[in-house]
């Protein structure tokens, strides 16, 4: 981020729907729209000569789709930007391979205004973001009480304490703010710890890591 605003590129095939973002997000001082694509292979693009720090990613446009268009904005490493889904279809199909993707955030365009501010936000500060009921449906389809393999479950004794107490915090849905204020940290320290936490575990996000503290039992719905 330059200057403290976040830099966010639109990719959606319908340009009122990228006007109404646009006018959305620029009412923000942090914010700002850098670019507008019109398809997949426009966003992968614009997202290596833009780089923004944020994509707003449509799922269904044509060509190469906001899928595919994720893969290889993911894909080309280089500390590139967190991609945002935002999808009309509630569709679970499109929700877990927008995660296999390595989507960094996943909402329903019909959301508010202000939960899509927030969200950018939260992305650009490197955490990720699903909404409510859409965890619930993640952790419904990927936590299955058992399923730890011998391996896994090494991996997870490899955790330092301070470490296994901030994989319960990612699992729980906590930000780095909220980690490093309830464990009186600073969040440049609390960033080291998930990095370690992802690294040991061998996981690529956050989403990855709640999915894991679930499977393991470090953390059980309600719990």
């Amino acid at each position: 981020m330059a200057d403290g605003v976040i830099r966010v590129l639109l990719a959606d095939d319908h340009h009122l729907v990228r006007t109404g973002f646009r006018v959305i997000l620029e009412t923000e001082d942090d914010l700002a729209v850098v670019g507008e694509a019109a398809d997949g292979e426009q966003a992968v693009r614009m997202a290596a000569s833009l780089r923004p720090d944020v994509v707003l990613m449509d799922v269904e446009m044509p060509g190469v789709d906001g899928l595919a268009a994720t893969r290889r904005i993911v894909a080309a490493g280089g500390g590139g930007p967190a991609v945002l889904i935002l999808t009309t279809f509630d569709r679970d199909d499109y929700l877990f391979a927008a995660l296999e993707a390595g989507a960094s955030g996943f909402l329903l365009k019909n959301g508010t205004p202000e939960a899509l501010i927030d969200a950018v936000r939260v992305l650009a500060r490197g955490d990720a973001l699903l909404a409510p009921e859409i965890t619930r449906r993640v952790i419904a389809t990927f936590a299955r009480p058992g399923g730890a393999t011998r391996t896994s479950g090494e991996r997870l004794t490899a955790l330092t304490p301070r470490e296994h107490e901030v994989l319960v915090a990612l699992a729980r849905g906590a930000t780095n703010a909220e980690i490093a204020a309830a464990m009186h940290l600073g969040e440049a320290t609390v960033k080291t710890h998930v990095s370690r936490v992802l690294t040991k575990l061998g996981l690529r996000d956050r989403t990855q890591a709640v999915v894991f503290a679930y499977e393991h039992g470090v953390v059980t719905p309600g719990g």
